[in-house]
């Protein structure tokens, strides 16, 4: 058995065909590689190679381990980060649906988006208990997800710089770069070219009364859409926190559901979400359209793939309608931490050309973006 700290790493990582080179393992060490195996050996090997492995190194209790038993095991020898990322890994990539539908299992999970996202696959597979405590962790997750988000709202609604007014309180969020330049132009040194910087100016700053504005998340709920769908949600409860914003939240298929009226929960929206179906992005920007009151204090935020199962054509000219009338239209082929989106190029390159934008964004960049446009 090795009792060398590195040694006994390169075993973990390399499982039981390293032990040859690395050395046996005992106690906890043993029952982490076993953790580890029970997890990561079903994507290496298939079910046969994996209990022959087992009976090579001599032992199975491996493959005794149940769902529940493996989530206590795991709690037991783990630091919390490493928790995490062998249940969501669970969920993602082995497809151990029973960590969200087994009430043993979970009391004791650590909740996180991906959990999250599988607790809305499965949503049909809970009776009704399972389905209350899934509920409790959907709302641990969002609350997460929201302070995340209201965080960086914050800093970016907390003001924009007053160059009229300066200021003593000297700290990097009042540094006015450009007047700074400016006024230290005179102390350049053509020969070091250097600029040297005797006085550095500070700025106040001010918030600007926003009128009444109306933000419309339209959002496609096909299942390839689910983390933009729980971003859309979280994202239109907390704009909608903002003075002078009306958020709107609406998700669609083939057919339109507004969750406008408890936009303020975002939890009980998503619950309420249906996922798969066809996907008609028109008949959804319509909907949106008729709810606009004021065109030119509208932004309608449209998250999809663009893979149009209606009529492409309708899509385009809404969207130019919009736009003639003076309402923004943001199209967003991925709404969620990675950005980073597969979506009809072709159509998305339509839309831009009568006048909407369109990327993808996290949600943080969603929401800097929107307030630029709110503050004109």
């Amino acid at each position: 058995m090795t009792a060398d700290p590195t040694l006994t790493r390169w075993r973990l990582l390399l499982g039981a065909a390293a032990e040859a080179a690395c050395g046996g393992l005992s106690g906890d060490a043993r029952a982490r590689e076993e953790a580890l195996e029970w997890l990561y050996g079903r994507e290496a090997f298939g079910d046969g190679a994996r209990e022959e492995m087992r009976q090579r190194s001599g032992g199975s209790e491996a493959s005794q381990l149940s769902v529940p038993d493996w989530i206590n095991e795991v709690h037991r020898l783990f630091p919390k980060e490493i928790i995490e990322r062998l249940e969501r890994d669970a969920v993602e990539r082995a497809g151990i649906h029973e960590l969200v539908t087994d009430p043993a299992v979970l009391e004791r999970i650590e909740p996180n988006p991906a959990l999250l996202e599988a607790v809305m696959r499965t949503r049909h597979l809970m009776n009704p208990q399972v389905l209350a405590m899934a509920r409790q962790l959907v709302a641990r997750v969002v609350r997460e997800l929201m302070e995340k988000l209201a965080r960086e709202l914050r800093q970016a609604t907390a003001g924009t710089l007053n160059r009229r007014q300066r200021t003593r309180l000297a700290n990097s969020r009042n540094f006015d770069a450009q007047a700074t330049l400016r006024a230290n132009l005179k102390h350049y040194d053509p020969q070091r070219r250097q600029l040297a910087i005797e006085t550095a100016l500070f700025s106040t700053r001010s918030s600007r009364h926003l009128d009444r504005w109306q933000l419309l998340i339209v959002v496609d709920q096909s299942g390839s859409m689910l983390p933009s769908v729980i971003h859309a949600a979280v994202t239109a409860a907390c704009l909608h926190g903002l003075p002078g914003v009306q958020s709107h939240l609406i998700a669609f298929d083939t057919a339109v559901v507004d969750f406008s009226d408890r936009v303020e929960d975002p939890v009980e929206c998503l619950m309420k979400v249906q996922l798969g179906g066809g996907t008609d992005i028109a008949g959804a920007l319509a909907y949106a359209a008729q709810k606009i009151n004021a065109p030119r204090r509208a932004i309608v935020v449209l998250v999809t793939d663009f893979f149009e199962g209606g009529s492409p054509q309708r899509l385009v000219q809404l969207t130019r309608d919009l736009v003639a009338q003076g309402t923004r239209v943001l199209g967003l082929a991925a709404l969620d931490e990675q950005a980073e989106p597969a979506y009809d190029r072709e159509l998305a390159k339509q839309l831009v050309q009568v006048g909407a934008d369109v990327g993808a964004m996290t949600p943080g960049q969603l929401a800097r973006w929107i307030w630029e446009k709110l503050r004109g």
